[in-house]
């Protein structure tokens, strides 16, 4: 079945970029980013930027262009059955040169998870050199780490923000 990524969730004065692969089964029928509840995302965003959990999209949302972090998927679309992203088959990369050039002040991208690394690498070639580092992804396929070795790792999202 083809699947779409989501539009960005971005305003130019973002610092940092968040990629993950492209959307799950449940984000993907709830029509947001990180829709399923298991995902540790949302609870590792509003954890790390110290604000009060809310299941509210709009302020998910929110909470990110307040800390001027942008968020979005490596791929625009592909083939996948299920939510893993083994099961990824003709992948369609999103167009990094345009969304870049788009967002000058970004200068650190975190990928959540190892094949969002892989198909960035894979796909995309910067002009601007930018830091660039894979975190734990907090999928509940994740298992092997539980919430706080994720939010240990996590935190470092907010040293390009300090600086």
């Amino acid at each position: 079945m083809l699947i779409y990524s989501f539009p960005s969730v971005s305003e130019t004065n973002a610092r940092i970029l968040i990629l993950g692969t492209i959307p799950g089964v449940a984000s993907l029928m709830a029509k947001e980013y990180y829709g399923n509840a298991r995902n540790h995302f949302w609870k590792l965003m509003f954890t790390i930027f110290e604000a009060s959990f809310s299941n509210d999209y709009a302020t998910k949302k929110a909470l990110l262009l307040q800390n001027k972090v942008a968020l979005w998927d490596v791929l625009q679309a592909c083939k996948r059955e299920g939510s893993l992203d083994s099961a990824i088959e003709q992948e369609v990369p999103n167009d990094f040169n345009d969304f870049l050039e788009k967002h000058p002040e970004i200068t650190h991208i975190f990928f959540n998870g190892q094949k969002a690394a892989a198909y960035f690498k894979k796909y995309v070639k910067t002009t601007k050199a930018y830091h660039l580092q894979v975190l734990p992804s907090t999928s509940p396929a994740n298992a092997g780490k539980g919430f706080e070795a994720k939010l240990t790792e996590w935190k470092g999202i907010r040293i390009p923000l300090e600086l």
